[in-house]
């Protein structure tokens, strides 16, 4: 966990940066609180310019009132009866502040992810598998709003679960800070929101592959195997080379051989390979509650307390999923709240239990804090076993 949720590395700002401030006053609201023109539960779709060579599937809707201080947007021209291999726009003004990096963050495994991308223009580039199919999701964030972009399949579910995504059943309030570390650390990274995919598997496996190994192995094993036996995004230019995550039938098809070649040991794949034989019902602990989505996974052999805590803090946006059985985080924990750097699991939960119930946003806050202990030894070295 430590390592993932280190600082991340410097990017060229976008204008206006990709953190999205508090919104300003929006348009009037009916009794039932929601922007008048929107139907209860579902906010508009913001039209926006068409990328060349790229139509919408659905009529563009009226232009909603411009908040105050904003020139209204024109929509762009669409074509009637528009293919919809093209992409979808939606756009979402979020009512406190949003960090697109820190949210999205935890999503990300190593720089070459081929599932994610973070751009020099600012944006973040995501793909997965919804259960519509393979989509490609595009966000950026500018001037208080967010604007999403989406292709494939999948796009229709992507830009419905935008909000969510993005943490807006998230409830940080529900956070109360008893050690000064923490209380500097929330007012400094006020966008910080718990990312929620609702998707089980694609957090899972990736979870699996880092049981017990360096970082840069698990991020190598990732990196091969999805550019390999994922599929081509749809919708993505070329260049970011991004991959959608095998289906579980592909997964229980990748031959003993290659999971050797990228370096993932027998014990691993084998957890791999039972957890997509039972991939619907794993993919249904989505709709569970994070406690009872984890006993599940962990029905699984080879699925044990860290996997299941890693795999839910994406998929539920889980904040009292603290991963316990991590090499580095005790340590961290320790080091932060009681200048122990040797703290265990034991001593980390008992420095941990006045955050009951929000055990894993304070985990959150102290990595991002930057107050982690110096190293003492070196770097384990990572292993390559693809030449045994």
């Amino acid at each position: 966990m430590a390592g993932r949720y280190a600082p991340r590395p410097r990017r060229a700002p976008a204008p206006g940066g990709t953190g999205v401030p508090a919104a300003p006053p929006g348009p009037p609201r009916t009794a039932t609180g929601h922007a008048t023109g929107v139907a209860a539960g579902h906010p508009a779709h913001v039209p926006g310019p068409v990328p060349a060579g790229h139509s919408t599937s659905v009529p563009a809707p009226a232009p909603a009132p411009a908040p105050a201080g904003h020139a209204p947007r024109v929509p762009a021209p669409v074509r009637a009866g528009a293919s919809a291999a093209g992409s979808r726009r939606r756009g979402w003004v979020p009512p406190w502040p949003l960090d697109l990096g820190l949210t999205l963050g935890p999503l990300r495994r190593g720089p070459g992810d081929p599932t994610f991308r973070a751009t020099p223009d600012g944006a973040f580039w995501r793909t997965c598998r919804t259960p519509e199919g393979p989509g490609t999701l595009r966000i950026t964030a500018c001037g208080g709003a967010v604007e999403a972009e989406a292709w494939g399949s999948g796009a229709d579910w992507l830009l419905d679960r935008l909000p969510i995504l993005l943490g807006e059943q998230d409830d940080p309030d529900a956070f109360t800070p008893r050690h000064r570390l923490l209380a500097l650390t929330r007012r400094r990274r006020p966008g910080l929101r718990l990312v929620r995919t609702g998707l089980v598997m694609e957090s899972l496996i990736p979870s699996i592959l880092e049981q017990k190994v360096t970082t840069d192995e698990a991020y190598r094993a990732w990196r091969l195997l999805v550019r390999a036996y994922g599929d081509p995004a749809p919708g993505a230019p070329a260049g970011l080379r991004l991959h959608v995550v095998p289906e579980p039938r592909t997964w229980a098809r990748v031959p003993s051989w290659e999971w050797h070649r990228a370096g993932v040991d027998g014990k691993r794949s084998a957890t791999v390979l039972r957890a997509v034989r039972v991939a619907p019902r794993l993919e249904e602990a989505a709709g569970m509650a994070p406690e009872d989505a984890r006993r599940r996974l962990e029905l699984v052999p080879g699925i044990g307390a860290w996997t299941s805590a890693e795999t839910v803090q994406r998929s539920h946006g889980a904040p009292d999923a603290v991963t316990t059985g991590d090499y580095h985080l005790p340590g961290i924990v320790g080091h932060a709240l009681a200048d122990r750097r040797d703290a265990d699991d034991a001593e980390m939960l008992e420095l941990l239990e006045p955050y009951a119930g929000q055990r894993h946003r304070a985990a959150r806050l102290i990595l991002l804090s930057g107050r982690t202990p110096a190293r003492r030894a070196p770097r384990m070295t990572p292993r390559d076993i693809a030449p045994l």
